[in-house]
């Protein structure tokens, strides 16, 4: 889908989504073709292709397109934090974190807060799925448990209190 031109020294914004966010970053005759999107979205993420054909050049045939892939990422939302499993002395719980959104997706760390901090790792932990399995519980094993989801571009997070 063509979004932009340039022809004759008239600037054209083609009628897509992109229209009132997009444009040349410098005036056309700079020689500096580049182009600006404001307020990004995760579905501007795509493959953009840019041609330049000068008039009776005929030289720059085949030289003329340049192709850039851009991926618009996106930090995660909120997680929804659950306990599955009932949170009895001796029984086994897991708890589960999940954002809904995230680009790439988010990994997930789980820690406990109060009364101590505490961190989990493998096999306890499961980063990409974002569970926490907690096995023959015991009383001092209840506090209050947060989740983080991250990813490079942002973080978020919930907690849980876990009462044994």
């Amino acid at each position: 889908v063509q979004i932009l031109t340039y022809l004759d020294g008239v600037v054209k914004v083609e009628e897509t989504e992109l229209q009132p966010r997009v444009g040349f970053l410098y005036p056309v005759l700079t020689h500096n073709i580049s182009v600006f999107i404001n307020a990004t979205r995760e579905r501007d993420s795509g493959q953009y292709m840019c041609t330049v054909n000068v008039v009776d050049d005929v030289t720059s045939t085949g030289k003329n397109v340049g192709v850039i892939n851009l991926t618009v990422l996106v930090p995660p939302a909120t997680p929804a934090c659950r306990l599955h499993g009932s949170p009895t002395v001796g029984a086994n719980v897991t708890l589960s974190c999940a954002s809904d959104k995230g680009k790439p997706s988010p990994s997930y760390q789980w820690q406990r807060t109060a009364p101590t901090l505490q961190v989990f790792f493998p096999p306890a932990q499961d980063q990409a799925k974002g569970t926490l399995k907690l096995t023959n519980l015991s009383l001092d094993m209840a506090g209050l448990y947060v989740c983080t989801a991250e990813n490079r571009a942002g973080s978020a997070e919930c907690s849980i209190v876990l009462e044994v």
